[in-house]
């Protein structure tokens, strides 16, 4: 699969060099991405039970470490992913409140949906 704002995912890696099961993490979502050619929601699962479908349009969340990563995935012909936003688990509950109608807003807010 395309990945799609890989240098998010870098920046979060450098934010944190210190925190090795973290950047490991990282590198096994990257690979996971990269590697697989997911055509469904159960296949993705397959390979990463982390994923949490936020929306039905595609949206992801991946619990990384003690992280939270937003990815969308367009399962197209194109078979892109894309990282929308990333951050901590506090950044992610200060920014969505644990709340799919929240993430929901978030993504109309953001031209996303």
């Amino acid at each position: 699969m395309n990945l799609v704002n890989r240098s998010l995912l870098e920046k979060l890696k450098k934010k944190n060099t210190g925190n090795v099961k973290l950047i490991k993490a990282v590198d096994k979502l990257i690979f996971d991405i990269e590697q697989n050619d997911w055509n469904s929601q159960a296949e993705l699962k397959q390979i990463r039970p982390d994923a949490d479908c936020v929306h039905s349009a595609g949206f992801y969340f991946f619990n990384l470490s003690v992280h939270r990563t937003m990815v969308l995935i367009e399962f197209d012909e194109n078979k892109r992913v894309r990282i929308i936003w990333t951050g901590s688990h506090q950044e992610y509950e200060k920014t969505f409140k644990n709340n799919r109608n929240t993430i929901k807003k978030w993504l109309n807010n953001t031209g996303w949906i």
